[in-house]
């Protein structure tokens, strides 16, 4: 994998952070107490990269930043947990599209990170309800992530509390942010380990291309 073949992933991404609700990262600004830590998880419904084809398959990060990361003010720690189900071209592929060598934008998501840790290979579970009432990763020993959408007394019964152009998604432009709050939150690994209940999730599809 020389030269890097066209590829296209699209899916599921959510995270649970250290924020108070809502996130103000996801604003473009900067996070609660000026640093958040927390829980990032993407799925994969349809992927493709070149001739290897990566449907479903699960990435998780554990990561943490100090500032504002959409101003240039901050430089993310990350590690990164893959799915263990992937064969050897699919994780090839897999890093990378997720380090930045294949372009797109994840590639200028990966500018961001200062410091990768490290990538190993576990087992994955990831789940997102079809009404987005609920979404949730568990990595045996070492994450919980279970979120569950954010909702109130003047919220319609089965809508969602939703955010479009967003100016910080993680995930790039022209996508729904649905708002959710953790009910359950753990992370161990890569010299990451944090717990805490109420924070701030939120779930964006995403849809990626590259290598331009």
């Amino acid at each position: 994998m020389n030269a890097v073949p066209q590829w296209r992933l699209a899916g599921d991404w959510f995270d649970i952070c250290s924020c108070d609700i809502p996130c103000p990262c996801e604003f473009a600004q900067r996070p609660t107490g000026n640093h958040c830590q927390g829980v990032l998880a993407w799925h994969v419904r349809e992927g493709q990269y070149g001739d290897v084809k990566l449907d479903g398959l699960t990435l998780v990060a554990l990561g943490e930043f100090e500032g504002n990361l959409w101003a240039g003010e901050a430089s993310a720690v990350m590690g990164m947990y893959l799915d263990e189900r992937a064969n050897e071209r699919q994780r090839e592929a897999l890093q990378m599209i997720f380090g930045g060598q294949a372009g797109g934008w994840p590639a200028g998501f990966a500018a961001n990170v200062g410091e990768m840790r490290g990538m190993e290979f576990v087992p994955i579970t990831f789940e997102v309800a079809g009404d987005l009432a609920t979404w949730r990763v568990d990595i045996p020993g070492l994450v919980v992530g279970h979120a569950e959408a954010l909702s109130g007394p003047t919220t319609p019964p089965g809508k969602r509390v939703q955010t479009i152009n967003s100016p910080g998604s993680e995930v790039g432009p022209g996508q729904v942010a649905t708002w959710g709050r953790s009910v359950e939150v753990s992370a161990k690994g890569f010299g990451f380990d944090w717990t805490g209940t109420a924070r701030s999730s939120k779930h964006i599809p995403f849809d990626w291309t590259g290598p331009n």
